[in-house]
């Protein structure tokens, strides 16, 4: 029984019903003095209000999609499959299909495709699953040989890749605004800033642990190159078809892949994002005493100390509602040549969806300037 679906919320719905008429009818046998019916009373609103808060809490997983499964919820990592021959012949493998939701829908040419796949990483060694938005140009004849420039997605922690379809709408913002005449097309590969389900590696390589920045640097844009019609990644020695984004956790993922994989993607987009990973019980122990990575995972202090490659920065956040202001501030301030940053600053807007509805647009306008030109 998934989180996600409907059957555990009307299940708390029907039992919370039941309680609060169990408590009207019980309340008045438990007026009156006495430490037994002071108890009762006290048992009985904590159970509701225990209940309320789960009702609450599922309605507010199956909006925002934080997590999928109980173990996510209890903080179990479910580990990933073993690579296998299947795997490696097969970088990309197609789980199955799903429609854009385009206004009208339509076939292929016409709304484009999502494609659920599972992404192996040759050199990290790990299966993860991941959203592959197909743009109409892709299908549409005398474009067979076309390749379309790619931008990776990514969300923040916890939560689902679900969201970019469904919450973010970002395959349908793509299609809109290439119908629009705003941006060009562009493949989509959205999944999670992570390589375990439950546990938040942050695309770092952890010492004996997950290789997360091998993955999203260097084996997710082969393995979909592999597969797709993707323009380079790179010409002449420079990154100029691939760009990557996210939101919060994800956000600081495209920042720190932008900025320490030039080689990989042109431009990172960083939404409401952080410039340190957070250290805390769903990430575990990132460096095991490993100073040095430890500080290059900071990205202020990146800026300052390492090498700043060709590669294209947009940062967003808010006068009024973000936590990031000064620290977006400070990124902006350091980012040196040949690097360029641009920055969009909201007067006001919290670190939610409302607000990367928002910025989502403008930023897909942005990469779509920037990557895949010849």
């Amino acid at each position: 029984m998934s989180l996600t679906s409907a059957t555990p919320l009307l299940i708390a719905v029907l039992v919370l019903a039941l309680t609060f008429a169990a408590v009207l009818r019980w309340w008045p046998r438990l007026a009156g003095r006495g430490w037994r019916r002071v108890a009762g009373r006290v048992g009985l609103l904590c159970l509701i209000q225990v209940l309320l808060l789960a009702t609450v809490g599922l309605v507010a997983n199956r909006t925002f999609l934080l997590y999928g499964s109980w173990a996510e919820l209890a903080g179990h990592s479910k580990p990933a499959p073993p690579p296998g021959r299947a795997a490696a012949d097969k970088p990309v493998r197609v789980l199955g299909r799903q429609a854009t939701g385009t206004p009208g829908g339509g076939p292929p040419q016409v709304a484009g495709v999502i494609e659920k796949v599972m992404v192996h990483g040759a050199r990290s060694a790990v299966d993860v699953p991941a959203y592959v938005y197909l743009p109409p140009e892709y299908f549409q004849k005398g474009n067979e040989d076309k390749k379309f420039p790619t931008t990776v997605v990514l969300t923040g922690f916890p939560g689902m890749a679900e969201n970019l379809i469904k919450g973010l709408d970002y395959p349908k913002k793509a299609w809109s605004l290439v119908k629009e005449k705003k941006t060009r097309p562009m493949i989509l590969v959205m999944l999670r800033p992570t390589t375990e389900s439950a546990r938040n590696t942050q695309c770092i390589d952890v010492p004996g642990g997950p290789r997360s920045e091998t993955f999203f640097g260097t084996d997710l844009p082969k393995a979909v190159s592999a597969t797709y019609r993707t323009t380079p990644q790179h010409a002449g020695g420079a990154a100029r078809g691939w760009a990557v984004m996210g939101d919060s956790t994800g956000g600081y993922c495209a920042l720190k892949l932008a900025l320490q994989h030039p080689e990989s993607y042109a431009a990172g987009v960083g939404l409401s994002a952080d410039y340190k990973p957070e250290v805390d019980g769903y990430s575990g122990d990132l460096f095991h005493g490993n100073g040095a990575e430890e500080r290059r995972s900071d990205l202020l202090w990146s800026l300052d100390h390492l090498p700043q490659g060709k590669t294209s920065f947009l940062v967003t956040t808010s006068t009024q509602g973000e936590a990031n202001l000064k620290p977006t501030q400070k990124f902006i301030e350091k980012v040196k040549g040949p690097a360029r940053v641009s920055s969009i600053t909201l007067d006001h807007g919290g670190h939610n969806f409302a607000t990367w509805r928002r910025e989502i647009p403008p930023a897909l306008e942005w990469i779509s300037n920037r990557i895949g030109r010849d």
